[in-house]
């Protein structure tokens, strides 16, 4: 019996959604407000505002000593209709425009350099550092230093991104920033749950952003949250994802607004998700503890971990590096046929490539692997591409190290979501085994 195909993260339903997308209908509320929107954002801000001291233990007092514990954030947050969305407001209310330039993770998804493209500015792209594979703190300050000598004035703003929920150094990254008086947006889409310090990733900086995509931690089928830090940033969030109307009695626009709400229909579906969040998120690392401990004899696969005690992963991506001399079956064909469809669920919205490789790509052995376990119905990826390499970011700055390339060319992403079981991870790592030469 062929076995069903094991994918790489799908967020699962707790039964609850289903009783408030009812309560949406039955009272009408089929609309981007109303009260599931208002009770979902009141579920984010009491899961952000929760700060737990014990889970990190400093290990380095001059940096860790810049992070101050509190008992209670006062976070707020705003409901929108994406995590691209909530990037772009942020941006806005940050300034940003044209002639402006904003300093990016390099390595990412590129949701988090394309809509500063938006606001017209031009994305300073970042390196990362090994230890997080997250934005390099030294080489934000050379950046900016750099920029500041160049341009005449500062970056509008900051955005570390927590790659497949790894947190940044944050305490460094603030550090940095409020020194140079530059607002940081966290871009934390990957990073649902995930904590520095015992403090959930995004309520740091002065923005926040959270992704409800259906292959996140929790999902609303789409969707995306702002992070605010007070009442009066949401509101202004508020305003600009309504169309930024004025308080007349007729529609009157005085600045560009945006259709960015969220609907109370997704809202309800994240309600009934709030439910569970604890739950996936504690699965997610019981995955990667286990691929960890049936992996570690394995010469040539190395488990992506936390760095440091301050560090806390949701994991919402398991990830892994393959030694170059590792040999994978097929390896001697891989990259030798065009792809034709998507890697990764985006089947029909991709445009035909006109050759096999570029160049930058993952290793042969990886590809091998990518494939081999695909055979098997397993999904598995390459890492995200760094933006400092895309074809379309080809003339923006870039302040880079390495780290990012090389990592692209030795890392694959295997299956972490609540659907995959203990058997699952058993069976992906026989499969590894047995891919090996």
């Amino acid at each position: 019996m062929k076995r069903e195909r094991i994918l790489l993260c799908l967020a699962h339903m707790s039964g609850k959604e289903q009783d408030f997308i009812k309560e949406a209908f039955d009272t009408n509320w089929v609309v981007p407000l109303g009260p599931n929107v208002n009770g979902f954002e009141k579920d984010l801000e009491n899961f952000v505002n929760d700060v737990k001291p014990e889970a990190g233990v400093a290990s380095d007092k001059s940096t860790s000593s810049l992070i101050t514990h509190t008992s209670h954030l006062d976070k707020k947050v705003v409901a929108l209709s994406a995590g691209t969305a909530a990037v772009h407001l942020a941006l806005i209310a940050c300034g940003a425009g044209p002639g402006d330039e904003v300093l990016v993770q390099s390595f990412t998804f590129c949701a988090s350099s394309h809509p500063i493209t938006y606001c017209g500015a031009t994305p300073v792209f970042v390196d990362s550092e090994k230890e997080s594979w997250n934005m390099d703190p030294d080489l934000l300050e050379e950046a900016i230093k750099d920029r500041i000598a160049k341009k005449g004035k500062k970056p509008k703003a900051i955005i570390p991104v927590a790659l497949y929920g790894m947190p940044y150094r944050i305490d460094r990254i603030m550090e940095i920033a409020n020194r140079y008086e530059i607002p940081v947006i966290e871009d934390a889409a990957e990073g649902l749950g995930s904590r520095f310090n015992g403090q959930v990733l995004g309520t740091f900086g002065k923005y926040g952003v959270l992704s409800f995509n259906g292959n996140k931690m929790i999902t609303t089928s789409g969707g995306g949250a702002l992070v605010c830090d007070n009442v009066e940033d949401k509101n202004t969030i508020m305003w600009y994802a309504t169309q930024a109307r004025e308080s007349y009695p007729y529609y009157q626009h005085e600045a560009i607004g945006y259709n960015y709400r969220m609907s109370n229909i997704c809202a309800g579906i994240g309600r009934g998700q709030m439910t569970i969040i604890n739950d996936h998120i504690l699965h997610h690392k019981h995955v990667q503890e286990l691929y960890c401990e049936l992996l570690k004899d394995v010469k040539g696969i190395t488990m992506h971990t936390n760095p440091w005690p301050e560090s806390d992963s949701n994991f919402w991506l398991c990830t892994a590096t393959i030694d170059p001399a590792l040999k994978i079956k097929g390896q001697e064909n891989a990259y030798k046929t065009i792809i034709t469809g998507a890697v990764g669920g985006a089947a029909g919205v991709i445009h035909a490539a006109s050759t096999a490789t570029t160049d930058c790509q993952p290793n042969d052995n990886v590809e091998a692997l990518r494939i081999y376990l695909d055979k098997a119905n397993i999904e598995a990826r390459p890492l995200w591409k760094p933006m400092h390499k895309q074809p379309v970011y080809k003339n923006a700055p870039a302040y880079v190290n390495g780290v990012s390339e090389d990592l692209f060319k030795v890392g694959i992403c295997l299956p972490a979501g609540p659907y995959v079981t203990d058997d699952d991870v058993r069976y992906i790592v026989d499969t590894i085994k047995a891919s090996i030469v």
